[in-house]
């Protein structure tokens, strides 16, 4: 799997998601088996660009190449400048966001939005390739809603205005998340183009992996939610693709081992405030499934210190552990 010049270690790909893939979740991903990860949207309003929120969600520091930096917005020009500005700033790919359903963002007639007005599909993805000297890809959905799904004349449009990779969501956006994504769409987009096409929506598992992947004949496949305090199923993924066997799920204590290495990065990143109100939804995630979870989480999301969320996460999962022993 390549993009422009880069060779990615494998074809599994973290997807960007909004207050999720910020730099600890992305390096840590990376260590886990993805084998590129997509920062956070980056707005292209350059009134943002000077904040502190953007320049986190910007900040790759650490990370192993390629750096992928996602951009938003739906004026030409001010994308070609968001662009430049991140490709200035140590971006090695920029990601165009045309994918996101959220009505914050279709509101302003960006995200999926986009999808409605072909022209300007086409004007803002000119726009961004001539800015830049790195390569520049998409991220869209099938279509606006299911009696508009126009992916494969956005794919066409993509690949005429040197679009260098394409990854695509199963589901319109009318659909949001909901319901069963489908890759009929998908597969049709891949047999449409020759740049590299990534599947992407509802793959959870190492099997749903290989079932897209031979389905729909596409280069890559890029994980969201289910990676959400389940980082290892990257390097389960690749484990299934390359033996045709699955590993078993890490045991409590390797788990304890990733969340808290996980919440010490959030911790350094955000700072104390900002980082334990972050902790909270990986802390949430990571305990989901796990004896006395819920009650774990009614608990851990009263605490406003990096101290007391340490010691209460610790506490969990020395219970835990007891109860495993005591039932060995």
């Amino acid at each position: 799997m390549k993009i422009g010049p880069y060779a990615l270690d494998n074809n599994l790909i973290l997807a960007p998601m909004a207050g999720v893939t910020d730099r600890p979740f992305r390096q840590l991903c990376r260590r886990m088996g993805a084998g590129m990860a997509v920062s956070e949207m980056v707005s292209s309003n350059s009134l943002l660009w000077g904040s502190e929120k953007t320049r986190r969600r910007a900040n790759h520091e650490g990370e192993p190449d390629p750096k992928s930096v996602q951009i938003m917005g739906a004026d030409p020009q001010m994308m070609a400048e968001a662009a430049k500005y991140n490709a200035d700033n140590g971006a090695q790919i920029i990601d165009i966001n045309m994918g996101c359903p959220a009505k914050k963002v279709c509101n302003v007639a960006a995200g999926s939005a986009l999808l409605q007005d072909e022209a300007l599909v086409g004007r803002i993805l000119d726009a961004v390739v001539g800015a830049v000297d790195i390569p520049v890809t998409l991220k869209i959905r099938t279509g606006w809603d299911k009696g508009n799904r126009n992916g494969v004349t956005i794919g066409k449009i993509a690949q005429t205005a040197g679009i260098q990779a394409l990854a695509v969501h199963g589901r319109t956006r009318a659909c949001a998340y909901k319901g069963e994504a489908e890759y009929d769409t998908i597969k049709a987009i891949k047999a449409a183009i020759s740049i590299p096409v990534i599947a992407n929506g509802d793959i959870s598992s190492p099997e749903k992996a290989k079932y897209v992947l031979d389905y729909t004949g596409v280069d890559a496949v890029m994980i969201g939610r289910a990676a959400q305090g389940r980082p290892w199923i990257f390097r389960e993924i690749a484990h299934f693709l390359a033996h045709g066997e699955k590993l078993p799920e890490p045991d409590v204590k390797e788990v304890r081992a990733i969340l808290t290495g996980h919440l010490n990065n959030l911790y350094e990143f955000y700072g104390e405030y900002t980082g334990v109100r972050m902790a909270r939804k990986h802390i949430s995630w990571y305990s989901k499934g796990q004896r006395n979870g819920a009650a774990f989480r009614h608990a851990v999301n009263r605490l406003d210190t990096i101290e007391a969320q340490l010691a209460t996460t610790a506490e969990f999962f020395d219970r835990l552990e007891e109860e495993l022993e005591r039932a060995a």
